[in-house]
């Protein structure tokens, strides 16, 4: 049993914007001029990985105990094109800041995972160049992923990559993390993170590894590569999909199949993260609050996208830069954030000291009892106890959670 079983995840993309659009000001430079800060210090809205620190408490008052980084590794611009998996990027700041920022996190029981990119490299890591495990054409050329002549991808059939893969793990979890968010984990052959994960947990059986699934079989991917859990996609899209088109009859769908994967593996359920609209904009304040009622009552691991607690609104783009609304920086400090959020943030506190308060939800079974177009009933059932819950969005957003031993919870927006 990993720790993720009865884990709440505040998940956060340090590589904003501004800090995207730093780093190409310094590489725009020309030769002999001043550059800027890479390190962010010049901009009070850049998250550094110190300028973290002061979320922490943030995270741990909501109720959250896992922090969830998004890359924080050298990288050409956001992130996920990585240029060296052993250096801290440096708009992020220094080795003395993750250093600081892990120590933190274990003084306040939270513990940290991070994002690793490895099944794809920038087209300017030096390995593209110096005959490394990279996947070739017939021609020798490298292969881009997914079309993107930026992102090569790495051959998975090369022992090189293995030992590349899970040196970097080992690094990283001897700096003292905790675990990995492994980055499009579904088009990385099984056996490949099968081979990772059972090398790197001879030494740290306790790490976790979190593969991002976004389309196939969740189940097939945790159990041959010996995951710890995956993305829940399916019942993201049903959550919110269901509340916008008024279709209670996809959720429920979507609820008899997470009863049956939930049987097999802690999946992580989510509302929103740094690759899709913000749960906000697509449902609106009160459907944002309903969506996390409905998060919160369910079997699983439950992961915030930083802001969605505070209604933050963000909609993908097109082209360069199209992420950039839905990756916003934060405040320095959460005093910083409006006053206009605070309502939700209490929301997600409610609701997440309720799921604390009976733990045995993260595993429960799922059962729909009634549905229709505008609302759905469903319980879910434990040795422990159960839980009745009502959604209604006929005249307005309704939820009511009511337990076996008496307690209840009723709210309307």
């Amino acid at each position: 049993m990993s720790f993720l079983q009865h884990s709440i995840i505040w998940q956060v993309y340090p590589l904003s914007a501004d800090l995207r659009q730093l780093k190409a000001a310094a590489d725009n430079q020309p030769t002999g001029s001043s550059q800027p800060e890479r390190s962010g210090e010049n901009s009070s809205q850049a998250l550094t990985l110190a300028r973290l620190e002061h979320w922490l408490d943030y995270l741990v008052n909501l109720g959250c105990d896992t922090l969830l980084l998004g890359p924080i590794f050298d990288s050409v611009s956001h992130g996920y094109d990585t240029t060296d998996h052993y250096r801290i990027d440096p708009r992020l700041g220094t080795d003395h800041d993750i250093d600081s920022l892990i120590s933190q996190c274990h003084r306040r029981g939270v513990r940290l995972i991070l994002d690793g990119v490895f099944n794809h490299v920038a087209a300017s890591h030096p390995m593209v160049n110096y005959d490394g495990p990279i996947k070739r054409d017939d021609s020798g050329n490298p292969v881009g992923w997914e079309g993107h002549d930026e992102l090569v991808e790495l051959n998975h059939q090369d022992p090189r990559t293995e030992d590349f893969v899970a040196e970097i793990m080992e690094y990283w979890l001897q700096r003292g993390i905790d675990g990995w968010r492994l980055d499009v984990a579904y088009a990385v052959p099984r056996e490949f993170w099968a081979a990772v994960v059972d090398r790197v947990r001879q030494q740290y059986p306790h790490a976790v590894f979190l593969g991002e699934m976004i389309h196939g079989d969740y189940i097939e991917l945790i159990h041959q590569g010996h995951l710890d859990s995956a993305t829940q996609y399916e019942l993201w899209k049903a959550i919110w999909s269901s509340i916008k088109d008024r279709n209670f009859w996809e959720l429920a769908h979507a609820l008899e199949r997470h009863h049956d994967f939930s049987q097999q593996a802690i999946l992580n359920i989510f509302v929103g993260n740094h690759d899709v609209d913000r749960i906000a904009s697509i449902v609106g304040d009160g459907g944002a609050a309903l969506a996390a009622s409905i998060l919160f009552s369910l079997p699983g691991c439950p992961s915030i996208y930083y802001g969605d607690e505070q209604a933050f609104r963000g909609l993908k783009g097109e082209g360069f830069g199209a992420d950039d609304p839905i990756r916003p920086a934060l405040p320095d400090y959460p005093e910083h954030l409006a006053q206009e959020g605070q309502w939700l943030w209490q929301v997600y506190h409610d609701l997440i000291a309720l799921r604390r308060r009976h733990s045995w939800l993260s595993t429960a079974s799922v059962e729909v009892k009634d549905k229709d177009n505008e609302s759905i009933s469903y319980r879910l059932s434990a040795p422990e106890g159960f839980l009745d819950v009502h959604i209604d969005i006929r005249d307005k957003f309704r939820a009511d959670w009511e337990f076996n031993d008496g307690e209840e919870l009723h709210y309307s927006w």
